[in-house]
């Protein structure tokens, strides 16, 4: 995926534990992990408020784009051809 989260960097920047914001934001602890992971599909407006207040940043320091390389999009047109 080419949005990238960043959280763990902030996280370190911060010398914060993920528990820690867990609790600061109020946001459950799993649910942090999966956005941490890079595994969540979407990120609430209100979610992101909540971390920046509290990591003292900015939602560009927490998401970062990178575009795929230029063989991944062909690659994805082949396989929706094939169905």
């Amino acid at each position: 995926m080419p949005i990238v989260v960043n959280l763990d960097v902030m996280l370190a920047r911060r010398k914060m534990k993920l528990g820690d914001l867990s609790a600061a934001v109020d946001i459950s602890l799993a649910n942090l992990s999966i956005l941490k992971s890079g595994r969540a599909r979407a990120v609430r407006f209100s979610t992101l408020e909540a971390l920046c207040r509290v990591l003292d940043c900015q939602p560009g320091d927490l998401l970062e784009f990178r575009p795929e390389s230029a063989s991944q999009p062909a690659n994805l047109v082949t396989l929706k051809n094939a169905r």
